[in-house]
């Protein structure tokens, strides 16, 4: 019997040719979604596994080591002792597979320390020996294998509020008397110079290591405004003793009876022969001396060094890379106050003469260069 219905026939094979389709578009459309899924799923689990390889299993947490593309040879040693080894080991523990890389601003600083300590031209500006006065500087947190630098009128204080909570002196930075904090006998922060030089070696060869800079000129300013000016914390020497040793030395008018003055500050700092009023200025003097003389940043290799400047940003990687970013958090910094003013420097400068500005940039030039600090041309030319 003739099939009397062809058209039909032809429209019913046709439907099921556009069902079999839209099903295996369908079907194509899932596989392809499901294939995303597996490898989102496997790019999650190979980050967390090389996350994971990095860490260091013998640590409490993830201290980050630095990864050395050069060797570095040593440029300085304690008196009587061997010079350091030439692999910078920052927390003291070694990876024997990998080690993590440093953003990269943290090692371009570190290289502009070697690459200026190499410069023999600046070797007069750069290089100090490690004595007793760098050794009082540091302090120590053995608990945590913790060495830092003390840079006075660079946001210091905090850090040692840090240090002695971790050192378990006080629970909480909120609860540390501020009359504690710079009292080395009650603040539980031991420095460096009290262990013996075998100890103290093996503190700076395997402990994390760091301190903090800001441009040489504002500190300066900062120390003159702290320490004759406002005086916060009530040390009349400053006033009394220091500052008539420096009028009588470096004030050219002498009818001039004000207290002392900026310039006369800058005169006295600039003074190729400074360093006789120094010796009788004793420890005081660290709220202005160069870091050279407080760090010796040639001689002893850190781990870190921070930037007041960029603080919000260093403080919480100096944390990190310590090791202690769970146990405590640096201070809440007010918003602009780490931020360079030009304008501040130009004005406390202003009348002073390009002689003597030459004269103190010539004793800072080291400071400026070993930390990527500007020349600063607009008050020297």
């Amino acid at each position: 019997m003739k099939n009397t219905h062809p058209q039909g026939s032809a429209q019913t094979l046709a439907g099921r040719i556009t069902e079999w389709l839209t099903f295996d578009n369908m079907h194509h459309q899932w596989l392809l979604l499901a294939a995303c899924f597996w490898v989102i799923f496997m790019f999650m689990v190979a980050s967390k596994f090389i996350t994971l390889t990095f860490k260091d299993p013998d640590a409490y947490s993830a201290k980050q080591e630095f990864l050395l593309l050069t060797a570095v040879p040593d440029v300085g040693k304690l008196p009587g002792e061997k010079h350091f080894p030439e692999e910078l080991k920052p927390t003291g523990k070694v990876l024997s597979d990998s080690r993590l890389v440093q953003p990269l601003v943290y090692m371009e600083r570190l290289e502009l320390i070697r690459n200026v300590c190499r410069d023999e031209a600046l070797k007069n500006l750069s290089h100090t020996a490690v004595s007793k006065f760098v050794l009082d500087r540091i302090f120590v947190c053995d608990k945590h294998k913790i060495l830092f630098c003390q840079t006075p009128k660079v946001g210091n204080t905090q850090w040692k509020k840090v240090l002695i909570v971790l050192n378990g002196a006080f629970p909480s930075i909120e609860e540390i008397p501020e009359n504690v904090v710079h009292d080395h006998e009650k603040n539980g922060l031991p420095r460096l110079s009290s262990f013996s030089d075998a100890e103290i070696q093996k503190r700076l060869k395997t402990y994390f290591k760091f301190f903090i800079v800001r441009d040489p000129f504002e500190r300066l300013i900062s120390a003159f405004k702290d320490k004759f000016v406002h005086n916060p914390r009530f040390e009349p020497w400053y006033r009394h003793e220091i500052a008539p040793g420096i009028i009588r030395k470096y004030r050219r008018n002498r009818t001039e009876t004000r207290g002392i003055q900026f310039e006369d500050f800058v005169r006295y700092l600039g003074d190729p022969n400074h360093r006789w009023l120094d010796l009788q200025f004793g420890d005081h003097i660290i709220h202005w001396v160069t870091y050279v003389e407080l760090c010796a940043p040639c001689e002893i290799k850190y781990s870190v060094i921070g930037h007041h400047e960029t603080l919000e940003d260093d403080a919480p990687y100096i944390l990190k890379e310590a090791g202690i970013d769970h146990l405590v958090s640096y201070p809440t910094i007010p918003p602009g106050i780490t931020v360079y003013n030009r304008t501040k420097v130009e004005r406390y400068f202003l009348g002073i003469s390009k002689r003597d500005i030459r004269r103190l940039y010539a004793r800072f030039e080291g400071d400026f260069k070993l930390f990527g600090y500007q020349k600063p041309d607009f008050l020297l030319n």
